[in-house]
């Protein structure tokens, strides 16, 4: 652990000035100062850091300015994607194309991304696999197992898909090999900085796994300790930053919010995370995005309050990590309009900021300067933060989306 100073809090108080983020009186806080955040979604910004494919730190810088100038300073980003090349919906390149084979120049950029982080004060959250073939993930490491060839949400039905994708939190070799990946990630040594990760303060947390789920009844107990051990192996090779889960909360554990509390309330996940998806619950229907907003702040509001009763007690903070709503008419061109998803957004930024029900949030998510090119993402189209098997721009807030980014800015500023 490193202490770079000594500062002084509230009735003098001195703390070792370490830039972490930690977990203290039911919130965040950096060296003793509270710290609550209106942040972001940018998986891909580890892709774009990189000189390789997909590489662009012009782009990066310019989409990292931008985000400070609105006084974004937290981002949840992906490590990197696994599995080969040239599978459909997969996002691409691939930072682990075969098992504990790396794409150097992928790791490289993680490398390069933290060392800007830490020049300008910025926090990562950074998921380190994806129960969502849109990265591999624990589609990836079922086929490296033997489970054979994924079938693709896309072209199968709801419980095709859950019957593969279950046999993860089941099979111990996939899960082996997913702890193999995790030890060499958390433990690596930052190329540029000559530090160990453990040391970065760009770092806010580790995080198990983007919406990790059991997808089967049977495999509850099977998740919740494979996420437990997952926490365990972090803790043991980075005791400085904090853990947490990627969880969707309810949706995520098989409707069994006592799974959510129980997992949340291990010593080793240092906060809670929920996510809330109005529309694609089908909170809203898919005719009716403008219309359905007051709904879908009944149900956003409903869901947030189930899941901090279920959390009281633990003295534990609740981020809403993931929260994402469509332009209006569900149409995909940036700078289209956006009235229902701005009324959305506002009523979560009042939550967060004004109701102090949470220690912050991260939208879904900043798409920039990017402009889609085809509706669905195909290799060398620019990243919008709308994976692979979705339509591109469905949920992305582009540059251009003027008074999506101006609420956004107002919420940031209100937390400074």
């Amino acid at each position: 652990m490193v202490a770079v100073a000594v500062s002084c809090v509230g009735g003098g108080q001195q703390v070792a000035a370490t830039g972490f983020v930690t977990v203290q009186d039911g919130g965040f806080a950096i060296d003793g100062r509270p710290y609550r955040y209106v942040g972001t979604n940018l998986w891909y910004a580890p892709i774009l850091a990189s000189t390789g494919q997909g590489g662009d730190r012009e782009r990066l810088m310019a989409e990292l300015d931008s985000l400070q100038a609105l006084g974004i300073n937290n981002l949840r980003i992906l490590a990197g994607a696994d599995g080969p090349h040239g599978v459909r919906t997969h996002i691409e390149p691939t930072l682990q194309p075969r098992p504990g084979e790396y794409n150097d120049t992928l790791l490289q950029g993680l490398d390069y991304l933290l060392q800007e982080l830490e020049r300008r004060g910025m926090k990562a959250v950074v998921y380190l696999t994806n129960a969502w073939e849109w990265s591999g993930g624990f589609s990836t490491y079922l086929e490296w197992t033997g489970h054979g060839t994924a079938p693709l949400p896309t072209e199968v039905d709801w419980g095709t898909w859950c019957q593969y994708a279950r046999n993860f939190v089941l099979d111990d070799s996939a899960k082996q090999m997913y702890y193999r990946h995790v030890r060499r990630i958390v433990g690596r040594t930052n190329s540029l900085t000559g530090r160990p990760y453990a040391s970065s303060p760009a770092i806010m947390s580790w995080q198990v796994c983007n919406e990790p789920r059991a997808f089967s009844r049977e495999g509850k107990d099977s998740l919740m300790a494979w996420i437990g051990r997952t926490a365990q192996i972090i803790k043991e090779i980075d005791p400085n930053h904090l853990v947490s889960t990627g969880s969707e909360g309810l949706y995520g554990c098989e409707v069994d919010l006592d799974l959510w509390a129980r997992i949340h309330a291990m010593p080793q996940v240092d906060y809670a995370v929920i996510h809330v998806w109005p529309h694609t619950w089908q909170w809203v229907a898919r005719d009716s995005v403008e219309a359905g907003v007051e709904k879908a702040c009944r149900a956003t509001r409903q869901y947030i309050e189930a899941h901090l009763a279920a959390l009281k007690g633990t003295g534990k903070p609740l981020v809403l990590e993931e929260f994402g709503y469509p332009r209006d008419g569900r149409l995909l061109t940036p700078g289209s309009p956006t009235t229902g998803r701005d009324a959305y957004y506002r009523y979560v930024f009042d939550i967060v900021c004004g109701d102090t029900l949470l220690a912050g949030c991260n939208f879904w998510g900043w798409g920039g300067l990017a402009r889609p090119v085809n509706e669905m993402w195909q290799p060398g189209d620019p990243f919008t933060c709308d994976p692979a098997h979705e339509p591109q721009g469905l949920y992305s807030v582009f540059d251009c989306d003027s008074s999506t980014v101006r609420i956004i800015g107002e919420a940031a500023a209100s937390l400074r």
